[in-house]
């Protein structure tokens, strides 16, 4: 089967890359309306969620998959479209839908081109009925497989911890559609990437963002912790860094002029500035080699 590949453009591409739970929304999305629809409090719902995790040495996202079905049943059938309704109920941070647009014309403006992507352990339908789906060049998440009147019958994707790594790395490449396992372990020479990971942004809260957040800082990118602005607790993002998994912390408020605008529009300066002196640095390397043939 062939993938489609994007290849590195003319104009230098910044990737930014959203956790969803607690980073673009205050809660989880499963909390939203979905798990008091079925009549368990939020709380116990995700007790029985790892219990049943714990007692078949299950992914813990697959639990919860799982653990939605089985709660909805005998209540409504659990399917795409009901859970695209639930995705619409989904309360997003201030600043979130105005977002994009803001920070792509900032960007556009400067010569960059920012193409953002969500990896999220949550789950990508509910994601897809949001109002800000339609933002985001790919949306990376858990998600259900089908019947014919689509009901789900199995898991397609769990996404967790380690695992979300695998997308930087098919963003890097270019090489965006899941099943190319050819395309993401393919060797490219460091100037020929589409967005090497120096030009990548990570935004995220929590333990399951880690492996994300290490690879991007340790390979020059940025990574962003971000705390809920209305409680302010920041233990978690303190350490974050402190140990070295992210370069900043900011609340989530999306809003222009905020401490995260602010922030990303800087990182959006740093990457133009980079990246002319990059452009200089590989046509100096082409020449040489030119010349010592």
């Amino acid at each position: 089967m062939q993938y489609e590949r994007l290849k590195k453009g003319a104009t230098p591409v910044l990737a930014v890359c959203y956790d969803f739970d607690r980073t673009l929304t205050p809660d989880d999305m499963q909390a939203q309306g979905f798990i008091q629809s079925v009549g368990v409090d939020v709380k116990e719902f995700w007790q029985q969620s790892n219990a049943l995790a714990v007692q078949n040495d299950m992914d813990m996202n697959l639990a919860y998959m799982l653990n939605m079905v089985k709660r909805a049943k005998g209540k409504f059938y659990v399917t795409r479209g009901a859970l695209n309704e639930y995705g619409a109920k989904i309360r997003l941070y201030n600043g979130v839908e105005s977002w994009f647009d803001r920070i792509d014309e900032f960007a556009k403006e400067r010569g960059i081109c920012v193409e953002h992507y969500v990896i999220s352990s949550g789950l990508k339908e509910m994601i897809e009925g949001t109002a800000i789906a339609g933002k985001f060049r790919k949306i990376y998440a858990s998600a259900f497989c089908y019947d014919e009147d689509g009901v789900p019958v199995w898991p397609a994707q769990a996404i967790n911890y380690t695992n979300k790594t695998q997308f930087l790395f098919r963003i890097e490449k270019g090489c965006l559609d899941i099943n190319d396992h050819e395309g993401v372990n393919e060797y490219i020479p460091p100037e020929k990437l589409r967005v090497p990971l120096r030009n990548m942004v990570y935004i995220g809260d929590s333990d399951t963002d880690i492996p994300c957040m290490k690879l991007v800082t340790a390979s020059g990118g940025h990574a962003i912790g971000v705390y809920d602005p209305e409680n302010r607790k920041k233990s978690k993002v303190y350490n974050l860094l402190k140990n070295n998994r992210i370069r900043y912390f900011a609340p989530a408020d999306y809003t222009e002029g905020g401490e995260l605008d602010r922030l990303l529009k800087a990182i959006i300066i740093k990457t133009a500035a980079y990246e002319k002196l990059e452009e200089k640095h590989v046509e100096d390397l082409a020449e040489m080699r030119e010349n010592m043939q």
